[in-house]
């Protein structure tokens, strides 16, 4: 049993008389089948964020495009309106979406980022990387490392300052991309004088199972244990990455296996308990830590893969959301 097990409990009968509603994963079939019953699952929380919208005179919002391999993708920038005692120019989030590197696409965190861009006077730079199965690894790993670069070449068409701060951060397979291009960055003379301040993976993917190193593997047992969970259970994990063609032990993928942890910038992780990810976030977390990275990660008990998003009036739900707001500062400044 994994020492992690406790985790998958349910904290409230609140959460597990939720969670108990929430529909089952489902194997993975038809790709268009798959994305239309994604989107209805999350039509309901993605209606509840656009009543948070902030006023429009509030920011600025511009798409880009950025030069990739075999194309151009659209990358969306958002910036606070600058008020008295503002220069102008903010701290830089690029933000990479969830969806098994296969669903979802800008609109998804479109929301959500104009609201924090206002709230914590950030720019934000949301990156639509191609997906897969129409475009296979190493498409929008590349796609979203590219963007990375772009954003660094080019703050002040973003309103930003990276001086002020610069983190990548993402949702799930969105958190996966970011905790590559972070390895990638550390590693590439490029970002020298503008280097990342941090990365945020919010439950995110860090191994393929088929690559689990001997020695760990007595501590990823989630994957078996919460492989009947809701929303995304093993079968359909394993799907998404069958989908996504990544070869298991590629290090930009599977970045539990990247050589270059101890350059990796601060980090902040949220695990959801009832999660197949679940023990791969907490053991990333560690390996980081062990590298001498500065680590802060909160686990949260009983919740499934997104359940925060699902499930938002939870108090269980509302903590993941304070605990990542009060991280965004931390993030910037360094990890300090």
């Amino acid at each position: 049993m994994s020492q992690y097990a406790h985790f998958s409990k349910a904290d409230s009968p609140e959460l597990a008389a939720a969670v108990a509603q929430l529909p089952p994963s489902q194997l993975i079939g038809d790709i268009q089948k798959v994305r239309d019953a994604a989107d209805a699952m999350f039509k309901g929380a993605a209606d509840a964020v656009k009543k948070i919208l902030p006023p429009e005179s509030t920011y600025t919002f511009q798409d880009h495009k950025v030069p990739v391999d075999g194309g151009e993708i659209t990358v969306r920038a958002v910036a606070p309106t600058p008020v008295d005692g503002e220069d102008g120019t903010f701290p830089l989030l690029v933000w990479y979406h969830g969806g098994g590197w296969a669903l979802g696409d800008i609109e998804q965190s479109d929301a959500i980022l104009r609201a924090l861009s206002v709230k914590f006077r950030m720019s934000t730079l949301n990156v639509d990387y191609r997906l897969a199965p129409e475009h296979p690894f190493p498409a929008g790993h590349d796609d979203s490392y590219y963007a990375l670069k772009w954003a660094a070449e080019n703050p002040t068409l973003l309103k930003a300052s990276l001086a002020k701060g610069f983190v990548a951060g993402g949702q799930s397979a969105g958190g996966n991309l970011a905790g590559s291009v972070a390895l990638r960055a550390a590693e590439d003379p490029f970002f020298e004088g503008r280097k990342l301040t941090g990365q945020y993976l919010q439950i995110p993917a860090t191994v393929h199972p088929s690559a689990y190193p001997e020695k760990y593997k007595s501590e990823l047992l989630s994957i078996e244990q919460n492989k009947d969970a809701p929303v995304l259970g093993k079968d359909a994990m394993l799907g998404f990455e069958k989908w996504l063609g990544a070869p298991p032990d590629h290090p930009n993928f599977s970045i539990l296996l990247h050589p270059a942890h101890a350059k990796a910038p601060p980090a902040y992780i949220q695990i959801s308990g009832l999660d197949p990810l679940r023990d791969e976030g907490i053991l990333y977390a560690k390996v980081l830590q062990e590298a001498g990275v500065t680590v802060q990660y909160d686990v949260y008990p009983g919740l499934p893969h997104a359940g925060q998003q699902l499930l938002p009036d939870l108090e269980i739900s509302k903590k993941f959301h304070g605990d990542l707001y009060s991280h965004i500062p931390w993030l910037f400044n360094g990890g300090k």
